[in-house]
């Protein structure tokens, strides 16, 4: 059976807006991915003292588990209106987190070769790792987040 989906482009902007002493200081980027064929949104409630995952990724899909390199694209926007989400960005072997505060976002373009999180104070070439996984934690706080993966 062959598929009846047509694949379609993402365009993401990003677009600041501020004016400093009377001079326009915004700017707009604009990101596009072809061939995105995929897409899959959510909103989660990550319950207060639990991290709890949202994605996972791999070389096969299954529940909540994408194939790592088809992923193209991937938000988590905070949707609390006071308090932040810590999301705990994976690697076979470290993590990073990183804390998005009310109502913004976190992104990113690819979960392949995209982290380097290293507490070694030596200074070394990074060697990049596949994303394995993100999870979220609320703190003492369910907070709800906007979940969006886009793969081709």
């Amino acid at each position: 059976m062959a598929s009846t989906i047509s694949a379609g482009t993402l365009t993401v902007k990003l677009t600041e807006s501020v004016s400093l002493n009377g001079s326009d200081m915004g700017a707009t980027n604009t990101f596009t991915v072809a061939a995105i064929n995929e897409v899959s949104q959510r909103i989660v409630t990550i319950d207060a003292s639990n991290v709890r995952t949202l994605f996972e990724f791999g070389a096969v899909i299954g529940r909540g588990k994408f194939i790592s390199a088809n992923v193209k694209y991937i938000r988590i926007t905070n949707k609390d209106d006071t308090n932040p989400v810590s999301l705990n960005i994976e690697s076979a072997s470290s993590n990073c987190w990183v804390t998005v505060t009310a109502g913004s976002s976190w992104w990113m373009s690819a979960t392949t070769g995209a982290m380097e999180a290293d507490d070694d104070t030596t200074v070394v070439a990074p060697v990049f790792q596949d994303i394995t996984k993100i999870s979220g934690h609320g703190g003492t706080n369910a907070i709800d987040v906007d979940c969006y993966v886009a793969l081709t």
